[in-house]
């Protein structure tokens, strides 16, 4: 049988085949995916086959084969660096939950997540929630970043779960599609869900106020069908996000505005830092490149890990 895997433990899978009907499904032996080494070899939205059985009434199955994937999102633990984790496969659509205080999310963050999305071809849209908790301070900071972010081509909505202030917009982009809401904890992805869907009741906790940081409500990755033709992976809060399997080279690649200069640089390996007569460098000094992306590359070219909540944003 072939089905979908909407829910992952680690352990067990739920999966729904094609006729509608859901399976507590365990794996067979062990998998290597795409020379893939992570710490889950099956991840939410894998296409999979299973053989089903019928125990004391209730659906299992053993999942034997995973069909290719034709994107994933994954992440390298910060502080566990040889672990790799594949949040979700798959995927149409990642919505990015920022929030400027409570907690706040800073560009490192942002910029490695977006590196690894169009690194795997994956559309993301940048959310800026809790817009309606903000004072004129961080409305600023809200609309310095949109600059930023939307001058390179990514689409920003700003977002009030609680007002549900462009909760429809939200829903028209996720129509007909299967879409990943991330960021981390606290940043109100599930309170964000039960306003797009309320019938799905997802939990939800405070802010803790020892750390101004989310506390871990969504333990495990899970995909939920909508009552408007969408689907939805809820994921658990991401602490911070380490990019993997990119070579030094490459990173540039991923930065739009960086690969748009590329052709003009002097020598067609550059890597954008001391190379003379490098495109890049000159439209950073003319202001045409936000500092805070160059820095956020510079970041991961070194391999330096994400400074979680101690980093500090640049003003250009």
């Amino acid at each position: 049988m072939t089905g979908i895997v909407y829910k992952s433990t680690g352990s067990w899978y739920l999966v729904k085949s094609e006729d509608g009907a859901f399976f507590e499904c365990r794996i067979k032996g062990k998998f290597r995916i795409q020379g893939i080494k992570s710490t889950n070899p099956v991840a939410v939205g894998d296409v999979v086959e299973f053989n089903a059985e019928d125990t004391n009434n209730k659906s299992v199955g053993v999942i034997n084969e995973i069909h290719e994937r034709k994107n994933y999102i994954i992440r390298k633990s910060v502080n566990l660096s040889k672990q790799t984790h594949i949040i979700a496969s798959n995927i149409d659509l990642v919505f990015l939950l920022i929030t400027i205080d409570n907690p706040p999310t800073f560009t490192s963050f942002i910029d490695r997540f977006l590196v690894t999305a169009e690194a795997y071809h994956i559309r993301t849209v940048l959310v800026f929630n809790k817009i309606d908790a903000y004072e004129i301070e961080q409305q600023a900071e809200v609309m310095y970043l949109k600059d930023i972010y939307e001058a390179i081509g990514y689409q920003c909505v700003e977002v009030s779960a609680t007002e549900r202030k462009n909760i429809d917009k939200i829903k028209e982009l996720m129509l007909g599609n299967t879409s990943m809401f991330v960021g981390h904890s606290g940043v109100g992805k599930s309170t964000l869900v039960n306003a797009i869907e309320p019938t799905l009741d997802l939990k939800t906790k405070e802010i803790s106020e020892q750390h101004m940081q989310g506390q871990h409500t969504t333990t495990f990755a899970e995909m939920y069908d909508l009552s408007f033709d969408a689907r939805i992976i809820d994921t658990p809060g991401i602490k911070g996000f380490g990019v993997v399997d990119i070579e030094k080279e490459e990173v540039g690649n991923y930065f739009p505005e960086f690969f748009a200069l590329k052709n003009n640089c002097k020598f067609n390996n550059c890597i954008h830092i001391n190379e003379p007569k490098c495109a890049v460098k000159d439209a950073l000094e003319e202001e045409k490149i936000s500092w805070s992306r160059y820095k956020s590359y510079i970041q991961i070219i070194d391999g330096e890990e994400e400074h979680y909540r101690t980093d500090t944003r640049e003003r250009e």
